[in-house]
């Protein structure tokens, strides 16, 4: 029976292939996995060559590449699009032109896809199920259907193997980090790393719809008491990790202006709801729609519905109470409120340069406090201040980028949809309401009470630290301690000038030398002159040549 049994055992295991030089056994199994890496791999070099890599790129030209080389790098940009603060602005609007639909698969390959999913026939479930889609993207398309009790939903399917095949390609984007780098010569200006590791979450997070159906959940929780506010509801029995069934809501593209105003819609009022609400979602809820474009709000009976709440944004209290505390501080024109508060947004990744970052954000702000409240552009003051950031080598949270990209992206928005409306007006008056709702007077009246007392008992101190300090002085044990701006850069400077006055000192110790030494009588001449001063002499001329070399080229 052992025998036997060794036999079954040996058939059922998997093939073996000899030993390779490392010692390691390879199994068929990953033999087809190194195949098919070997595959994407070519046919990802072949689209490389095609857009003529070698030469250089253009944002044009890594959108084209990306939406060559499929859904799971289609995705990679639109993470990109959202990190102004790893990417130039130019490359981030270009990749935002890759949010249009892409090609749809098959309706038998989607029907498949519902049936397994839902464990049935489709028939079963839905009375009709429209093959044509009503939109298709990187990881899922969503087709309209009709339930049995005649109620219209829509079907969000998640695209075959999509989770095998994106893990294949980010496996291979970990490997070729650094190839990245050298081929589109960014050098350290993207951290292609961060972008590969936020993009695999991210699209772990959007490939299980099971988290997108509690975000509708708790958006839908969040505007309750908002009537003008709707998201579609889902049918959570007929939802799974790669399909969902959600209500249909049949309404009109918010920047579809002519056929709103046909029907009667006020665009000003339909743009200043929006951006109230979206100030709502930051300032109260903490929970943001993380890509408001206009394909993914509509006009429906009256209500603004946000569809496609698979990518949101969450701010936690502290995040929103510094988010406060900025806008305040731009109101006030306090720039001395606003350095702290990025400095307590960011993380710092070197020395700061204090003076100098608070003359940048001075620059900035004033810049768009010139132009006055009414028409104070808050997508481009963002894209500013997450531009000099990231000069001064400060990090910002992905949480706080992710903000800052889609607030962008509603004031673009709005901008088409309804110039009349700023979002920074609507954004500083909600937050102004907020204030005066949390405000307590009898809490104010003890907070300053508080701050009364302890303030008369620190002036009590002084005249007993006074007395302590002139002590200290006169016993000569006072300290100073001095922070010197840029002190790197002008230890450098004196460091390389000590060298250079070195070399000088030393070619001319050469010539002065040498110059003595032609009055010896030594043997043999060179030139006419002994040959230990015609060495000097030599050397003396490279040193020399050499010194006015790094001085020219220092000044250049």
């Amino acid at each position: 029976m052992k025998a036997a049994d060794a036999d079954v055992k040996r058939k059922n295991a998997p093939k073996m292939l000899p030993a390779n030089v490392t010692g390691k056994i390879v199994t068929t199994s990953n033999l087809h996995q190194n195949d098919a890496s070997g595959i994407r791999l070519k046919e990802i070099l072949g689209v490389l060559k095609k857009h003529h890599i070698t030469s250089g790129i253009q944002p044009e030209k890594l959108r084209l590449i990306l939406e060559d080389l499929g859904p799971t790098y289609v995705k990679l940009g639109q993470i990109m699009s959202m990190r102004s603060d790893m990417l130039p602005e130019a490359y981030c609007k270009e990749l935002e032109r890759l949010r249009t639909d892409v090609k749809p698969l098959s309706f038998d390959v989607i029907k498949e896809v519902i049936e397994e999913q839902l464990g049935c026939p489709a028939e079963e479930i839905f009375t009709e199920i429209s093959p044509i889609p009503l939109g298709s993207a990187s990881i899922a398309q969503v087709h309209p259907a009709v339930l049995k009790n005649g109620e219209r939903v829509v079907i969000k399917v998640q695209r075959p193997h999509i989770h095998e095949i994106m893990a294949e390609d980010i496996t291979l984007m970990r490997h070729a980090v650094s190839l990245l780098r050298f081929t589109i010569g960014t050098g350290d200006l993207i951290d292609f790393r961060t972008v590969i590791d936020e993009l695999w979450k991210t699209s772990q997070e959007e490939m299980d719809f099971l988290k997108e159906a509690a975000n509708c959940d708790t958006f839908s929780l969040n505007h309750k008491d908002i009537r003008y506010v709707t998201c579609p509801s889902v049918y959570h029995e007929l939802t799974t990790s790669c399909c969902m069934v959600m209500s249909y809501i049949d309404g009109i593209q918010i920047d579809n202006i002519e056929e709103l105003e046909k029907q009667g819609y006020d665009m000003t009022e339909i743009g200043r709801k929006a951006a109230e609400n979206y100030c709502k979602q930051i300032l109260e809820d903490g929970f943001f729609h993380a890509d408001p474009h206009p394909g993914n709000i509509r006009i429906s009976g009256g209500q603004i519905a946000w569809l496609d709440l698979g990518m949101m944004g969450t701010l936690s209290s502290r995040y929103r109470a510094l988010f406060k505390r900025a806008v305040v501080a731009v109101l006030k024109n306090d720039m001395y409120e606003l350095k702290n508060v990025l400095l307590a947004l960011g993380e710092a990744k070197g020395r700061i340069n204090h003076a100098l970052l608070y003359t940048d954000i001075d620059d900035i702000v004033s810049k768009f406090l010139t132009t006055g409240f009414g028409s104070m552009d808050v997508g481009d003051l963002i894209e500013k201040l997450l531009d000099m950031v990231k000069s001064h080598n400060i990090a910002i949270p992905s949480d706080i980028t992710l903000l800052g990209r889609s607030m962008i992206t509603m004031e673009g928005m709005l901008s088409a949809c309804a110039p009349d409306v700023n979002m920074f007006q609507i954004l500083s008056s909600h937050m102004a309401s907020i204030l005066m709702d949390d405000f307590d007077l009898g809490h104010e009246l003890k907070k300053n009470s508080r701050l009364a007392y302890s303030s008369l008992s620190k002036s009590l101190e002084i005249p007993a630290q006074l007395s302590d300090l002139l002590n200290i002085t006169k016993n000569g044990q006072t300290k100073l301690n001095l922070e010197l701006v840029n002190a790197e850069e002008t230890g450098r400077i004196l460091k390389n000038g000590i060298h250079y006055l070195v070399l000088a000192i030393l070619a001319a110790s050469l010539f002065i030398g040498s110059a003595l030494l032609c009055l010896a009588p030594v043997t043999p001449l060179l030139l006419g002159v002994p040959w230990p001063a015609f060495l000097g002499f030599c050397m003396g001329g490279i040193l020399f040549l050499y010194l006015l070399f790094c001085i020219f080229l220092r000044k250049k």
